[in-house]
């Protein structure tokens, strides 16, 4: 069987992503498809940008770094989207337009004296442990409200919504409600005063039940790139 393209891949996600906003009575043009990068070559990278992509997630500080200084190009979107450690911060301030895991202050306030006084400043979304485990980054929901507040007031942050990964094993009824609460707290925050545009939530498997719960952002790598050798190149 001849192995699919990354091209003919994202053209099937573009579908999945038309039916799923069609079915939430939504407009296609309201998601922004990441490309989730991680462990894939610069190479699958550049295919994913002939086929139309600009948004890219990468999840470790210095295989971002590399692929960034490899590409060398202002045309990427770069999204920071897995746990950040202290030390690794002002990597992800100096690259990265977004980073969708901040779950703490003190991560928050590196990456806003980090950020290079000459660019903008960097999105961020808030990463809430739905699914409860404790293996899972994210902070607990009764945090979020004073951690918007600390982040919404540093500098050189914008504050852009919320992020979530439900639980790996979660069944169909288990994502509703973990995607449900992500949305719920996003509405609480937005009622809150906090001017929120983003639900960054769904993956390859679950993407059409983000869409339906309100995400804006989903961020997709089997599902376009294939599975992870983790030997990236």
């Amino acid at each position: 069987m001849t192995k699919q393209t990354i091209a003919e891949s994202l053209k099937q996600i573009h579908m999945r992503i038309a039916k799923a906003t069609l079915n939430a009575k939504r407009s296609a043009d309201s998601i922004c498809l990441i490309a989730v990068s991680k462990k894939f070559s610069v190479q699958a990278i550049c295919e994913a940008y002939q086929a139309g992509c600009r948004d890219f997630g990468e999840n470790y500080a210095q295989e971002f770094k590399d692929k960034v200084e490899q590409l060398n190009s202002d045309a990427f979107i770069w999204h920071f989207i897995g746990p950040l450690q202290s030390n690794k911060t002002s990597v992800v301030a100096k690259y990265a337009t977004w980073v969708h895991s901040v779950d703490r202050i003190k991560i928050a306030k590196r990456l806003s004296d980090q950020r290079p006084a000459k660019m903008p400043p960097l999105n961020i979304c808030l990463q809430v442990n739905i699914s409860e485990e404790t293996t899972k980054s994210g902070c607990h929901p009764l945090n979020l409200p004073s951690l918007a507040k600390a982040v919404s007031d540093l500098p050189n942050l914008k504050l852009r919504g919320l992020m979530g990964i439900p639980g790996q094993l979660a069944k169909k009824n288990q994502l509703v409600r973990q995607f449900e609460c992500l949305q719920n707290l996003h509405h609480q925050l937005c009622q809150a005063g906090f001017s929120l545009d983003t639900l960054s939530m769904g993956m390859s498997n679950d993407l059409e039940i983000a869409i339906l719960k309100g995400a804006t952002h989903v961020r997709i790598g089997t599902a376009i790139f294939g599975k992870r050798s983790y030997e990236c190149k």
